[in-house]
């Protein structure tokens, strides 16, 4: 077999690291680099950073072991990839539970304006309310809004940096209609609070009903691909006749393919599984601050 392999070993790994970098970028496009939500944000290559030195090491690990194991360029490389990619494949479970605490969060935290002005309380003295009684994931952006509106900042401004710290859609809703009272002090802020209330409310079990759904379908897709990776690992070990054709740079090259498919219906699956975040309007512009 390693006579077969080596004459062509540096061109199957060169067809292996193209294939594997095809394939890393239609992950990317189809899912998505993980982001980190933080006052201020990171940068595009600040994210890519950390998220290499995260899952760099446990991948080029795997892969050198299938190398070895194998002998099939190809397949290490895949193999690296989908140590890398593991959670934009399979999980989302994680992301899932943030998305539903931050919706949560922000019903709850509407509900608590709408209660406070319903007392008959100012706008900023109802800011302040909620703030002490907020939930973790909204606690620190709505302290720093309590602190902006203290030190005497437009209280319109204080919103716009908050619309900025939280980063959501669903904020943005609640935010805009704060600004709107802010700006006329005028009276139906109770009623708009309610009903931005109630919509939160039923996001919220939306989620979770959805969440519900997927959780078998998920651990399907991960046994489905945990069974393959096992038939192939096994055929290639203890029947390494049967799977001598794919030691050669055509073999290689057909694996390629095939992984290269396998991985593309794994992100379009997991981005039909998706669900559609609110798109913001409450966005400055970089430069002159602008909304």
């Amino acid at each position: 077999m390693s006579d077969v392999l080596s004459p062509y070993m540096m061109l199957a790994l060169l067809a292996g690291l193209g294939v594997g970098g095809g394939i890393a970028l239609l992950v990317a496009a189809l899912v998505g680099w993980p982001r980190k939500a933080g006052r201020g944000g990171q940068s595009t290559g600040q994210q890519l950073a950390a998220f290499l030195r995260r899952r760099g090491a446990a991948a080029v690990l795997v892969g050198l072991v299938v190398l070895v194991l194998l002998k099939w360029p190809v397949a290490a490389i895949a193999a690296g990839l989908l140590v890398m990619f593991w959670s934009q494949l399979f999980g989302g479970l994680k992301g899932e539970k943030a998305a539903l605490a931050k919706v949560e969060a922000l019903a709850t935290w509407t509900e608590s304006l709408r209660d406070t002005v319903a007392g008959s309380a100012g706008l900023e003295q109802a800011i302040a309310v909620s703030a002490r009684n907020s939930a973790d994931v909204l606690k620190p952006h709505l302290n720093r809004l309590d602190d902006r509106v203290r030190t005497r900042m437009p209280l319109p401004d204080a919103l716009d940096l908050l619309a900025d710290d939280i980063n959501d859609g669903g904020a943005d809703e609640v935010i805009a209609a704060l600004k709107q009272s802010a700006g006329l002090r005028g009276a139906g802020l109770k009623q708009v609070l309610t009903d931005l209330a109630h919509k939160a409310r039923s996001d919220v079990g939306m989620r979770r009903r959805i969440m519900t759904s997927r959780s078998p379908t998920r651990r399907s897709v991960q046994i489905v691909t945990a069974v393959i990776v096992a038939i192939v690992t096994g055929l290639r070990v203890f029947n390494p006749d049967y799977t001598e054709p794919y030691a050669t740079v055509q073999g290689q090259l057909v694996l390629a393919v095939v992984f290269f498919f396998f991985a593309g219906s794994l992100a379009w699956l997991r981005r039909l599984a998706k669900v559609p975040e609110p798109a913001r309007f409450l966005v400055r512009a970089r430069a002159g601050g602008a909304r």
